[in-house]
């Protein structure tokens, strides 16, 4: 049987690393699955992994950003010269661990999921592929970066038909793929639409734009007093999100959930009825696709590209141009309080998901693979 080896930073929540394990659930009635995981920062998998792959843990390290910045901060002198020495040897075995991983797999295929990965791959003489999650933003430095990371690699596999028409324009030295993410293999619960709730999912980062998620609903609340809204993730924006909570009184109305797991985040989309994306740029926009298997609607500013191809306006959603608050607060009541329009988006969302199922994109990649080894 043919082997493949996915190249992994962790296996922690995320939306690359749930990619990942759909991915591998998909390949392995048919090939051996190996993730090479450079952290084990959990003690299992934070979704459903077939126990059939085989998961190789690299070091024994974690990263230490956090420690680090703290002595600083507070001026722990000693702790800055450890925390830094322990950085330098968590980046090298980073490095070091993968690359030796790369050069000695016995796998017939080896497929990237990051580009600090996709650099290393040039050690490689098998069958080596660059999975692209990252959206490049017209960011000339990391598309450059890109550019070199892929020299010696046989194919670009993008997630998003953006990325893939942009790449094949600008890449010609390389073969471009589309495969987008998938669903997971559960069955997701449907909701009934009955609660006036809203549900966001994310990394509380700036990029996913919880920030400005607050000022919407800061605008929708002043609308519509019943409208609530759950907020699932955990991040270091975190305290400044909850302080604008604070200072606009929506304590009432928010919720901050933290980190919580799949069958968790499935539960809350269950009792709610609508889902906001603030986020200022997706490759792909995983969470929609979920969302939409639960029959929610999908609401999104424009400028997260990937959310352009999962969103089609009056749909199942609304895409929301040049980051206008008070626009996605409008459309947001609208939609919540219009049952029909909101019956009508549903049904649309769902339809709409089910070309992203786990069988629809397991097809493609069983395809791809076929082909090239």
């Amino acid at each position: 049987m043919k082997k493949i080896s996915i190249l992994s930073l962790h296996l922690n929540y995320g939306g690359v690393e749930k990619a990942i394990i759909n991915e591998a659930n998909s390949l392995i009635d048919n090939y051996e699955v190996e993730i090479a995981v450079t952290y084990k920062i959990t003690k299992n998998p934070a979704f459903n992994l077939d126990p059939r792959v085989k998961v190789v843990y690299l070091t024994d390290v974690v990263p230490n950003r956090n420690e680090f910045i703290n002595a600083i901060k507070h001026f722990k002198i000693i702790d800055v010269f450890k925390e830094a020495y322990k950085s330098i040897k968590v980046l090298y075995l980073k490095k070091y661990t993968m690359k030796k991983y790369i050069k000695n797999t016995d796998s017939d295929l080896i497929l990237s999921s990051r580009i600090e990965f996709t650099k290393l791959l040039r050690y490689s003489n098998k069958v080596t592929v660059a999975q692209e999650h990252r959206h490049h933003n017209n960011d000339k430095k990391y598309i450059n970066s890109l550019r070199k990371a892929l020299k010696g690699v046989d194919y670009l596999m993008n997630v998003s038909k953006d990325l893939n028409d942009y790449y094949t324009k600008e890449f010609n030295f390389i073969k471009c793929v589309l495969i987008p993410n998938s669903l997971d293999n559960e069955i997701n619960p449907i909701s009934n639409l009955s609660r006036k709730n809203i549900v966001s999912v994310g990394r509380l980062s700036h990029e996913k734009g919880f920030l400005d998620l607050i000022e919407v609903f800061k605008e929708i609340n002043k609308m519509d007093k019943e409208i609530t809204l759950d907020i699932i993730g955990e991040g270091n924006e975190r305290p400044l999100i909850e302080n604008k909570i604070k200072e606009y009184k929506l304590e009432k109305y928010v919720t901050m959930h933290g980190f919580k797991d799949r069958n968790y985040i499935k539960n809350i989309m269950k009792d709610s009825s609508l889902y906001l994306m603030c986020s200022y740029e997706e490759s792909f926009g995983l969470v929609l696709i979920e969302a939409g298997s639960c029959a929610l609607p999908q609401i999104a500013f424009s400028s997260a590209q990937g959310a352009n191809e999962l969103i089609e306006n009056n749909k199942n959603g609304f895409l929301i141009d040049n980051r206008n608050i008070e626009e996605m607060a409008k459309k947001a009541v609208e939609v919540i309080n219009d049952k029909e329009l909101l019956k009508r988006l549903s049904k649309n969302s769902i339809e709409l998901s089910n070309g992203y199922s786990f069988d629809n994109i397991k097809e493609k990649w069983l395809e791809f693979i076929k082909g090239v080894i």
